[in-house]
């Protein structure tokens, strides 16, 4: 059975949100037609741009510049400060109106989210009809635009959504991909950063085409565990499920906001481990294993993100935990400033089978032993009583600011 997922982003969520709310407090403009800005505080350190009209974007204006930036470029450029209580609301009003047309949703940040359809052509016939009924009645009921994708998997349904805004739908199916994706820049690709982007540059793969066609002992090379990440994501390959808050219950997660904006990989990385730590102690009290583990962060701009993967086999290490967190954090994150991060375990197993490819050995009974030895440590004398030699500093800092809050 083919699936059927949905992509569905709010075109410029929060300048088109408060849009909305100004009109009905009976602003006489609409902003969305008139050069203007949503602005964090700048008596504060958020004096930035965190949305844009379209007439704004041709004055040169970027999301995150300074306003003072952009107002030299603009002079009659009006500033909206951001109403974020509203923008909930308005998220949550949309995701209820969506779930109506399938419970199987996934809210991927506060304005897109994934819906999916499968093995529901028994209510719809005609998905393309499903999805223009959704286009027109979200515009209608509240009073901004959103754009849909639709494919058989969640990447390629979120590469279509992207294709071309505001107010569109369009499809990605498997067919389409050489057609529709591959003569895009590499840098477009989901989840490819400004990092992953330079390197596949200066290696010569400037289109998702050079990438999916791109030696596999190349890619090895330079991106070693990321290498069959990329190459199956510019061929469309993407078997993660739409996790659904029925889905999501059914998991373990921590999240931590920062005490400062962190655009310091190294460091996250570090916060990624105490958390993998804690995550792994409660899967191992419980005497389960994860199947699924994905990251979850906010950037300055307030956006939420999340990106899984679905493992070969179930785990509750702590180290295979970490590593994964890793692997997803340098495969998702574009160097945006983070204040918020955090790792989810879900798909849990009472029991573990493992799998074993020809290039894999069978996992060490060691490693439990260790495993048991550090809980028995940490239960005993506390959390962090065993961690790697270089993360001692980084331990050492964090419960000083703990001691000063």
């Amino acid at each position: 059975m083919q699936r059927i997922i949905f992509h569905i982003d709010v075109n410029n969520a929060f300048l088109s949100w408060s849009a909305v709310d100004l009109l009905n407090k009976g602003f006489k403009q609409d902003i969305r037609t008139i050069p203007a800005v949503i602005g964090g505080d700048e008596t504060k350190r958020r004096g930035i741009v965190l949305a844009k009209s379209p007439v704004a974007k041709k004055y040169g204006i970027t999301t995150a510049e300074t306003l003072y930036s952009a107002r030299k470029k603009c002079p009659k450029l009006q500033v909206f400060p951001p109403n974020y209580a509203w923008y909930r609301k308005c998220s949550k009003n949309l995701m209820q109106y969506l779930s109506t047309y399938t419970p199987e949703l996934e809210q991927f940040s506060i304005d897109e989210c994934f819906l999916d359809f499968t093995g529901t052509s028994f209510l719809y016939k005609d998905y393309l009809e499903v999805a223009e009924k959704i286009r027109k009645e979200v515009k209608e009921k509240f009073g901004f635009t959103v754009n849909i994708g639709i494919a058989s998997n969640k990447l390629c349904a979120k590469m279509a959504s992207d294709f071309e805004k505001p107010d569109k739908i369009h499809t990605l199916f498997k067919e389409e991909i050489q057609a529709k994706m591959w003569p895009l820049p590499v840098g477009d690709l989901f989840m490819v950063g400004k990092r992953t982007k330079e390197k596949l540059e200066q290696l010569g793969i400037l289109t998702i085409e050079d990438l999916a066609k791109a030696s596999p002992s190349l890619l090895k090379k330079h991106f070693k565990n990321q290498a069959s990440f990329l190459q199956e994501a510019a061929r469309g390959i993407d078997e993660s499920k739409v996790l659904s808050k029925r889905e999501q219950n059914k998991c373990i997660s921590v999240s931590e906001t920062l005490d400062h904006d962190y655009q310091d990989g190294g460091k996250l990385k570090k916060i990624l481990f105490y958390q993998a730590e804690e995550v792994g102690r409660s899967l191992r009290a419980q005497k389960m294993y994860a199947k699924s583990i994905a990251i979850t962060y906010k950037n300055a701009l307030f956006k939420n993100y999340s990106h899984q993967m679905t493992l070969l086999n179930a785990t509750n290490v702590t180290a295979e935990i970490y590593k994964y967190a890793c692997l997803l954090f340098d495969q998702s994150w574009k160097e945006d400033p983070i204040r918020n991060i955090g790792i989810r375990l879900s798909d849990l197993k009472a029991t573990i089978e493992e799998q074993v490819s020809f290039f894999e050995v069978p996992r060490d009974e060691g490693v439990n032993r260790v495993q048991d030895v550090i809980d028995k440590m940490t239960q005993k004398y506390g959390k962090g009583t065993l961690v790697p030699a270089s993360y001692k500093e980084e331990q050492r800092e964090r419960q000083e600011k703990l001691k000063e809050k």
